[in-house]
């Protein structure tokens, strides 16, 4: 994988420390009012660790979810990814970091609907720079583990909802991340799916040592989580 100098020389903090959150604040502007969702929030995340995030509708579960993905930006604090301040960084090394060291997977499933299941799952590893040939086998391989390798040339349109998230999962966990987030990956899915989903997450999290956040209403599956968190009031607590 592509080297990057801005994490090369990042790594002065514990090496068990894939992702943390330092104070972090985040205020709305509401009219002339200010609304504060988060609130000097602390996390603490280490390598292969399963938390869950559990909280009230509209108690900033999603937004802060979105903060330790970079993919907006806290009023103030930081957020590190493997001692990496993501905040100082300009968008194409953001971009380069995310593709090195997250995986997303969503409650809806953001494949592509033009490709394959394969080539969904390899597409992270073409942006890499990755080789078509090798890629392909990589995304095969997780395929494989998902249960998914004889579907491997069907298109999302022709998978059922639970093999299109399968689809989403391998897809997450191909370039070997370092930290996976999860919003309600199974928000979307029969009871039956979900759980079938659910234990195969516990499964590769078990296996690959990638670390999980996992954001969610389904009381039961963040039971499956090593850590449970309460977000309310913009603080975290443990359950």
């Amino acid at each position: 994988m592509t080297s990057n100098s801005a994490v090369e020389t990042s790594m002065n903090i514990d090496a068990q420390s894939v992702l943390t959150c330092e104070a972090l604040i985040k205020d709305y502007q509401v009219g002339p009012d200010s609304l504060r969702v988060l609130d000097e929030l602390e996390l603490d995340l280490k390598q292969g660790e399963w938390i869950a995030i559990v909280g009230a509708s509209g108690s900033g579960k999603t937004t802060l979810l979105n903060m330790l993905g970079g993919l907006d930006n806290p009023s103030e604090g930081k957020v590190t990814w493997m001692g990496t301040d993501i905040s100082a960084q300009n968008e194409r090394v953001l971009g380069q970091l995310r593709n090195k060291h997250l995986g997303f997977v969503y409650q809806f499933h953001h494949l592509l609907p033009e490709f394959t299941a394969l080539e969904n799952v390899a597409m992270p590893l073409w942006i890499q720079g990755i080789s078509k040939k090798i890629a392909k086998q990589r995304a095969m391989a997780i395929l494989e583990q998902v249960g998914l390798a004889p579907r491997h040339k069907h298109k999302p349109a022709e998978l059922s909802g639970g093999e299109r998230q399968r689809v989403a999962i391998a897809r997450a966990l191909v370039t070997e991340p370092a930290i996976v987030l999860m919003d309600e990956p199974t928000g979307n899915l029969d009871r039956h799916t979900a759980e079938t989903i659910q234990g195969l997450l516990q499964d590769l999290n078990q296996k690959v040592k990638t670390a999980f956040i996992t954001v969610t209403h389904d009381l039961a599956f963040a039971q499956q989580a090593q850590t449970v968190y309460q977000l309310e009031e913009g603080k975290l607590a443990k359950q």
